[in-house]
């Protein structure tokens, strides 16, 4: 590994500059004492990790892509090669390890700035640190057990050059360690509240974040994937479960945020706060902030409207099945008309995907009535949630929506679960978490006392509130990049191979109006294409992409083959970081 190691610390050193300090000058040559003098370099550091670290707009929005509950034209080789080996995994390359070193650096050398208080100290320590966890946690989902480094690395240490990979479980608990320092240090008020930078706020939600997904995974995987082994810390679920709904709670308890809930709006404000500049400093804790009068635009809206430019992201029935009636009622059947199957449901249905009454400006400034469109989607529940609606924004990198990195939503859902997961869920978590975010939407938000069986089965729980809070997991947090990881701390990734369900087809060569503007949109034929005007005939059976459950009805199917199976929980250790280091040794169920 010594090899590897010199030439990232190379690259490493390579990174770090005064002016913009992740880009340009060798820290060798600017030296840290002729750089951090005062506060201003540890702020201006402390930004370039805000500048090259933040989550971008494709992280953001490409969401829950390659999922369960999205059907897309393509998906992951990871996932559609059933032969992946090691020698194809990629993430352990010089830049891969760059930020980490960064970090260290900065943590060994920030005290340099003589004449602050510990409490400024400590403030920039805790953000490095944030850092340092986000960095450690998206390692850990990928690979388990890493090494664990916390000081930059000398070259001409070779304990520390050819060290082994740490346990997942001893770098976890460091990772909560870091947490907790920044979540107690941070600041939380003045110019670090809703300015993008690092505070106490976005530390507690974080930490909610990351520790539910831990707790949760060493609770549903009765083995170290890594290993292959029992866990050693059998209390390890638990605590990292009371880590988060006590971070959760005091993010909560603080009455800084809230959920945005106008009943005046109740069918536009979940989607307000996807779909503008302004960011909602309400509900939204971390955003990636968007400005027309600056250069930071984005192609979400060109990615989700272009069937060749995107990836064609489209909801599956069975997912679209879960959103409740608007009485709370659970919707059970799956063979309707689309016009039919969306009326009277939750609001977020139609803020998600387009339904009758979606209208978008098409040359001009006329709103323009617009039914789902075959050349974008694949099953006919096409998305929408963070589109410009506007055809101006269809074909260029042009869109200025900002994106919410976290939202207090996902606090309310990561408390709910946490104490669901711990035997403390009651009614009062239910009114102060779920029940908001239902009425929000214009759904009854009373608790239910049975088991939906379709959760059930498909989650293969009893549990009606973990049930319920799932659902609302889904549905609220749809496309923001959760619904992987979730599926992977739940024990559930054969969900991948499943079988994506579009719309309901009543019967072929039958036109049908899909928005309900009176003028027919779309006819499914195994035959010739009609003439009919303003009609998209979309050819099913054959050689074609779709097929139907029936011969000549039934839900339409679109497929691709996955191959989902317990050894790709984890990544395999890449073959290159292996023969430079043997030592590291591959996952269990790679070798």
């Amino acid at each position: 590994m010594k090899k590897n190691i010199c030439i990232l610390l190379a690259a490493c050193a390579a990174l770090t500059s005064c002016e913009s300090f992740l880009d340009r000058e060798p820290v060798a040559e600017v030296g840290s004492g002729d750089y951090f003098k005062d506060e201003t370099s540890l702020l201006t550091y402390t930004n370039g990790f805000l500048e090259k670290y933040t989550p971008s707009a494709e992280t953001l929005g490409y969401g829950d892509g390659y999922s369960d509950i999205v059907a897309t034209k393509q998906s992951t080789t990871f996932l559609t090669n059933a032969s992946w080996t090691p020698d194809l995994q990629s993430g352990w390359s010089v830049s891969d390890w760059t930020p980490i070193y960064n970090i260290n650096y900065f943590l060994a050398h920030m005290r340099e700035a003589g004449g602050l208080s510990e409490e400024v100290y400590n403030h920039y320590e805790g953000t490095a640190r944030f850092w340092r966890a986000w960095q450690y946690f998206e390692k850990v989902k990928l690979f388990g057990a890493v090494p664990w480094y916390d000081t930059p690395i000398d070259p001409e240490d070779m304990e520390a050059l050819y060290k082994t990979r740490d346990s997942r479980e001893y770098v976890m608990d460091r990772v909560l360690e870091d947490l907790d320092f920044a979540c107690k240090h941070c600041y939380d008020s003045g110019n670090w509240i809703n300015s993008a930078r690092i505070n106490r706020y976005i530390a507690l939600a974080y930490k909610s974040r990351v520790c539910l997904f831990e707790g949760t995974y060493r609770k549903y995987h009765s083995v170290d994937p890594s290993t292959g082994k029992p866990w050693e810390d059998t209390g390890a679920s638990e605590r990292f479960l009371r880590a988060a709904a006590d971070a959760a709670e005091k993010l909560m308890a603080a009455g800084v945020y809230s959920i945005v809930n106008n009943p005046a709006d109740v069918r536009t404000q979940y989607r307000n706060l996807f779909t503008k500049e302004a960011i909602d400093y309400t509900e939204v804790i971390w955003a990636r902030e968007m400005s027309v009068g600056m250069t930071t635009y984005h192609d979400l809206t060109w990615r989700y409207t272009s069937g060749s430019y995107g990836q064609r992201w489209s909801l599956d029935q069975d997912f679209v099945r879960t959103y409740l009636n608007l009485d709370g009622s659970r919707h059970e059947t799956t063979d309707e008309e689309f016009t039919t199957e969306i009326e009277n449901r939750d609001y977020r249905l139609s803020q998600s995907i387009i339904t009758p009454g979606y209208e978008k400006l098409v040359g001009g400034s006329t709103p323009t009535p617009t039914p789902p469109d075959f050349t974008v989607t694949l099953t006919g529940y096409q998305i929408i949630k963070y589109n410009i609606d506007d055809k101006n924004y269809e074909s260029a990198k042009i869109s200025y929506n900002s994106l919410p990195i976290i939202r207090y939503a996902e606090v309310l859902l990561n408390y709910a679960e946490a104490k669901a997961e711990l035997g403390e869920f009651d009614d009062a978590v239910w009114n102060a978490t779920i029940r908001p975010l239902r009425e929000r939407a214009g759904v009854k938000g009373d608790r239910p006392t049975t088991v939906d069986p379709y959760l059930q089965e498909y989650y293969g729980l009893n549990n009606c509130d973990l049930l319920e809070i799932r659902r609302e997991r889904a549905i609220e947090l749809l496309l923001e990049g959760r619904r992987y990881d979730d599926l992977m701390r739940w024990h559930l990734g054969e969900k991948l191979n499943k079988q994506w369900y579009g719309i309901y087809v009543p019967a072929l060569d039958t036109s049908y109006d899909l928005n309900g503007d009176g003028t027919n949109d779309i006819c499914f034929t195994k035959g010739e294409a009609g003439n009919e005007p303003g009609v998209s005939y979309i050819q099913v059976g054959g050689t074609s992409l779709y097929s139907l459950e029936h011969d000549t009805y039934g839900r339409l199917l679109y497929t691709i083959g996955r191959n989902f199976e317990e050894k790709r929980y984890l990544r395999p250790i890449p073959q290159t970081a292996l023969n430079i280091n043997p030592d590291l040794g591959q996952n269990y169920y790679w070798k």
